[in-house]
């Protein structure tokens, strides 16, 4: 009975160890097993020709050439349509400026008695005004287009900056700096030159300018206005210049959306 117990219990106590030594190699041999085979195919499949795994995006290229040349085409029809309003609106402003002009009549009834040749550039600032008096040519440039300065009041009348050459068949002329109002002309300075004397000679910025106009015995000063009324240079022309101006200002603003249309358009 003694021996039995004994035999029982050994044989209780190692059954568990068998059991799971015979479930490690059970695993083992599974794992042994599934790496030989992965092994053999890897083998096998070095033998045949390779092919490539085919890539998941392979199409990507095709459709980013689909949406780029689909967003240029968005691009260009925006870019038409915005140049065809800019072209629509710009037409429209001359239009308007067009049917807003109207100085001529004036400028007609103003010029009765206006003793110059008015000489018009269209893109320029200035107008040139010219005359021959006894032999002497006057050429009067005349800077319309600012007609309100930064110290401009709004009761006050524009004023014109005017640069008069008097000049002599020799050369030697006369250079007067000037402004006009509509009351009066100012004499800012005076300067004589001689024929000898070429803008383009560097020694002539040293040559001696002349005295300071302001400084000039009244009588003087009076003399040489009476000199550049007679030859036309005084303020009765500040009418039909100030109504030129205006003019001068329309034409231009035409003048340079007219190219600004073709630059779009072309």
């Amino acid at each position: 009975m003694a021996i039995t117990t004994i035999l029982r219990r050994s044989i209780s106590s190692v059954l568990p160890l068998a059991v799971v030594r015979r479930t490690v190699e059970r695993r083992n041999h599974h794992h042994s097993a599934l790496f030989t085979a992965l092994y053999e195919y890897g083998s096998s499949s070095s033998t045949l020709s390779h092919k490539p795994c085919p890539r998941p995006f392979a199409s990507t290229p095709l459709l980013l050439r689909f949406y780029s040349s689909s967003s240029s085409s968005s691009s260009s029809s925006s870019a038409s349509s915005a140049d065809d309003t800019l072209v629509r609106a710009v037409k429209s402003t001359i239009k308007s400026a067009e049917e807003s002009a109207d100085h001529e009549a004036k400028l007609e009834e103003l010029s009765d008695g206006f003793p110059f040749k008015i000489v018009d550039k269209p893109g320029k600032e200035y107008i040139s005004l010219r005359r021959v008096y006894q032999g002497d040519l006057i050429v009067a440039l005349v800077f319309l287009l600012d007609l309100y300065g930064k110290n401009h009041k709004c009761n006050d009348s524009p004023t014109f900056t005017m640069t008069v050459r008097v000049s002599k068949e020799n050369g030697t002329c006369l250079r007067f700096r000037c402004k006009l109002s509509v009351n009066e002309i100012t004499i800012r300075s005076l300067r004589v030159k001689n024929s000898e004397t070429s803008s383009e000679d560097p020694h002539s910025i040293h040559a001696y300018k002349g005295p300071d106009f302001k400084k000039m015995d009244e009588n003087l000063r009076n003399a040489i206005h009476r000199y550049l009324e007679i030859r036309g240079i005084k303020p009765s022309i500040y009418n039909l210049l100030h109504e030129y101006a205006w003019k001068k200002k329309n034409e231009e603003r035409l003048y340079w959306f007219n190219n600004f249309k073709k630059f779009v358009e072309s």
